[in-house]
């Protein structure tokens, strides 16, 4: 893509009441446009990252044998009423029409996916399943001031499985576990997020959170970096510690973004929907479920958070909107002829490039560069021809390496 076609600038400028990093960056570098507090645009390098996470969230899933739906953000009242949450839930967004009419703006959907999936399952032949969606939420935050971490409106990846006994559950839900690691290595935050033990409610012993270490977290956990695995400081106590065989004195606390959390739900949805199915002996039985959630916007929030400097973003490969920054410097028409070719040379090689075609000084290039943060920013100059080829560097390394482009291109590859 020509960054000349992009309708969309770098700013110098963001608004006054924004003091999260992610926000700070993602307005600056434009990828996203503050509406008002808890509420963004994604602009085209910005949907772009979305895209790509969710590309990879919906492979998982579907590996993982879930079949993805796209439900109604309008939910009826009487639904909420049948689960108690109507009354219960204090950021549930209400709306009431002229025909006085109220509906829930949908900010999770157990509500919805029971009666959907009801329809469908009558016998034990038709379970296990579990079904996902990929969707804009609504919630009223109060503490609207984390930039897209904690937003008024989010997208999120909800996931939920129909089980006929708890030892099926248990299997899924382990199933799931290994999932959610497998998504959080791949988009590039592996290595420092950890499932972390938390309080499972009315539901079951333990939830399952899945926690980023930085020190822009908002919860505290304490991580036994052995075992790999974290407690939540509502649920350290020495029971706990026991059961999970944990040694207190080796646990280290560090500040967490909570990216995805996992939960044993049981009967608590099925029941009140009277959701069930009749067993090999044509007796009736409760459905039990799981649950599954990933806030795709805040898994882009907290990558900005971990992978950034005083520069600017450094975006891993995975999920990087564009791979290359390509930037040709000085007004040499010699300069501008070699860098079309280099372009159209990575291009039907299949690799994602953003040609900085401005006529901007070097120095501003630059600058832009490092704030939108591409994987690998690739000169083309006089100086870079002279030499054999175009100067490239990493955005996470402070010195780059003149090289031919195919050596570049056999370097991607491998």
């Amino acid at each position: 893509m020509l960054q000349s076609a992009l309708f969309t600038k770098t700013r110098k400028e963001i608004p006054a009441d924004e003091v999260s990093k992610n926000a700070i960056l993602l307005i600056k570098a434009s990828f996203v446009n503050k509406e008002m507090a808890g509420v963004y645009s994604y602009l085209p390098l910005g949907l772009r990252v979305i895209k790509k996470i969710e590309a990879i969230i919906r492979d998982e899933m579907n590996k993982a044998g879930g079949q993805e739906v796209l439900m109604s953000v309008f939910h009826p009242k009487e639904n909420w009423e049948k689960t108690g949450r109507w009354n219960s839930m204090d950021d549930l967004y209400k709306v009431k029409d002229s025909s006085d009419r109220e509906v829930a703006l949908g900010p999770t959907h157990e509500e919805m996916v029971v009666p959907l999936v009801q329809q469908y399952v009558n016998s034990y032949r038709d379970l296990p399943l579990s079904v996902y969606q990929i969707q804009n939420k609504f919630r009223m935050e109060l503490r609207a001031k984390s930039g897209i971490l904690r937003g008024r409106e989010f997208i999120m990846k909800d996931m939920y499985s129909f089980h006929k006994d708890e030892e099926d559950l248990k299997n899924y839900y382990e199933k799931m576990q290994v999932v959610y690691k497998n998504i959080y290595d791949r988009v590039g935050i592996g290595h420092q997020t950890y499932m972390t033990f938390a309080s499972g409610g009315s539901f079951s012993k333990f939830s399952h959170e899945f926690q980023t270490v930085t020190e822009a977290g908002e919860d505290t956990i304490y991580i036994d970096e052995e075992k790999g695995i974290a407690v939540n400081k509502e649920v350290l106590n020495d029971e706990v510690l026991a059961e999970l065989g944990i040694d207190r004195s080796k646990l280290v606390e560090k500040k967490a973004i909570e990216v995805g959390n996992i939960f044993e739900l049981k009967t608590k949805y099925s029941a009140p929907f009277d959701m069930v199915y009749k067993n090999e002996n044509d007796e009736n039985i409760t459905i039990i479920m799981g649950c599954y959630g990933m806030g795709v916007s805040r898994l882009m929030g907290t990558l900005v958070e971990v992978c950034s400097d005083d520069k600017g973003i450094i975006w891993p490969e995975a999920v990087a909107p564009f791979l290359i920054h390509l930037l040709p410097l000085g007004v040499s028409e010699n300069v501008s002829e070699e860098a079309k070719k280099i372009y159209n040379e990575f291009s039907k090689k299949g690799f994602e490039v953003l040609l900085d075609d401005r006529s901007l000084n070097a120095g501003e290039k630059f600058a832009d560069a490092d704030l939108i943060g591409l994987p690998y920013r690739v000169v083309v100059s006089e100086r870079s021809l002279k030499e054999g080829g175009v100067e490239v560097k990493r955005r996470a390394e402070e010195k780059g390496e003149v090289m031919a482009v195919d050596k570049f291109i056999e370097m991607l590859k491998a």
